[in-house]
């Protein structure tokens, strides 16, 4: 069938036959199909949705749009994803537990858009790490290491990266079948054995109810075990950040803290212990999420977990001893001043979408693809809900160029906290667990 015969039967709210949307992305990656009919293409899905089995169709496509790779390891190939947050630093830490507990993990990461950080940016941080290596060296060091973060390479899913450059300038990027095709599509690639998702739920997430976010984690459960990849989906609360860290360079010196035992916040602690319980059982190193716990709590208090990070930090070109004082590698922004709100009162709402486009107003995010981040500038020490705030407990700690961001900072993080006398509501930094 034509492109164009394609694009209608989507528009008229047709079933596409699995061969048809096969061709529709055969012809985006060799150029059959124009950006104009991708186009198109995106918005009749956008409207008229895809059934389970056109999602399927659909990822698989797109999956062997390019290589994928095969594995001949010792242990189990499992890996997560998550829907992007702020102060979401779980990718950093987890790689490592996991690879610590007999896992191996080939994680490839994404850039930051928008409010949301990229895991691509923050290990960009790190001097000398080459975050796009070659396929060559990226298998090696995953053989060797047991984990390696790298970013999307021009082989893997190019019919992903290029429908997913055109649903970002047509307002096509929120549907449901669309995303779980683009994330799968990629990890399928990867050639995994499991995988643990991560959906983002709240102000802070592009699924902010939880009925859309639970919409999205079945999409993605049930398609990615119709692939042939098996998948849990937790659901996350992103109402809040969920490190009271959010920038690039200040998030990876959050990670070493974590894994090194400085210090862990419970509720990041909740989120990565959860994710990497999953990737455990779906690799079958543990029989339970319980056991899978004790395993992973043994390879953070023995130095396992921040062994394995220094070692792929090392293998994929960074200091060899990064961990041991990241800030000695890392660049310091020139200023670092506390914000104070303008009154004194505890923290009932956090406008958390405002709190990530506090660092995005830095330079530490990007509102187009291409450009540039300045990884030295974020925020620390961020208040979280329920904390009581005033002169001597500031909203956060801004790290910044200038003092002309110092005084945009203040101004937009101010916005993005919502004072009360009252005490907030706690809920679990865990909401769902979705199957398929």
């Amino acid at each position: 069938m034509l492109p164009q015969e394609i694009i209608r039967a989507k528009r008229d709210g047709k079933v596409l036959a699995d061969d048809d949307i096969a061709t529709f992305i055969a012809g985006l990656t060799n150029g059959a199909v124009t950006e104009g009919q991708a186009a198109a293409f995106a918005m009749a899905v956008y409207f008229k949705g895809m059934n389970i089995a056109e999602r399927v169709a659909l990822t698989k496509a797109m999956t062997n749009s390019g290589v994928t790779l095969r594995w001949d390891l010792p242990g189990p190939i499992v890996d997560k994803h998550s829907t992007g947050g702020v102060g979401d630093t779980v990718s950093l830490m987890l790689a490592p537990m996991v690879a610590a507990c007999g896992g191996y993990v080939p994680m490839i990461s994404g850039r930051g858009l928008g409010h949301t950080g990229g895991t691509y940016d923050k290990f960009e941080s790190i001097p000398g790490y080459v975050a796009v290596p070659t396929m060559a060296k990226f298998r090696a060091v995953v053989g060797k290491v047991g984990c390696a973060v790298i970013g999307q390479t021009a082989d893997l899913a190019p019919a992903d990266k290029r429908l997913y450059g055109i649903r970002d300038v047509t307002a096509t990027v929120e549907s449901i079948g669309l995303i779980t095709a683009s994330i799968l599509s990629k990890k399928l690639a990867a050639g995994l054995d499991g995988l643990a998702m991560d959906v983002k739920c709240g102000n802070g997430a592009f699924m902010p109810t939880l009925p859309k976010a639970r919409e999205l984690a079945q999409s993605i459960a049930s398609v990615a075990t119709g692939a042939g990849l098996p998948t849990v989906a937790l659901i996350t609360d992103m109402d809040r950040p969920l490190a009271d860290a959010a920038g690039n360079a200040v998030e990876m010196a959050y990670a070493v803290e974590y894994l090194t035992g400085v210090r862990r916040e419970p509720r990041m602690h909740e989120v990565t212990m959860a994710l990497c319980a999953e990737m455990l059982v779906a690799g079958k190193l543990a029989r339970t999420t319980k056991a899978a716990r004790v395993l992973l709590q043994q390879a953070l208090d023995s130095g396992a977990a921040a062994e394995k990070f220094a070692k792929m930090v090392a293998a994929l070109g960074g200091p060899k001893k990064f961990v041991d004082n990241p800030w000695q590698h890392m660049e310091v922004a020139p200023l670092t001043v506390a914000i104070h709100p303008e009154r004194a009162g505890t923290v009932q709402r956090i406008d958390t979408r405002a709190v990530g486009m506090v660092v995005v107003a830095l330079g530490g995010g990007r509102s187009r693809p291409q450009d540039a981040v300045d990884h030295a500038v974020g925020l620390t020490w961020l208040a979280g809900l329920g904390d009581d705030v005033g002169p001597d407990r500031p909203l956060g700690i801004v790290h910044a160029r200038n003092d002309a961001q110092v005084q945009q900072a203040t101004q937009l993080l101010r916005a993005a906290y919502h004072l009360t006398g009252k005490a907030a509501t706690a809920q679990s930094a865990v909401l769902d667990r979705v199957t398929a």
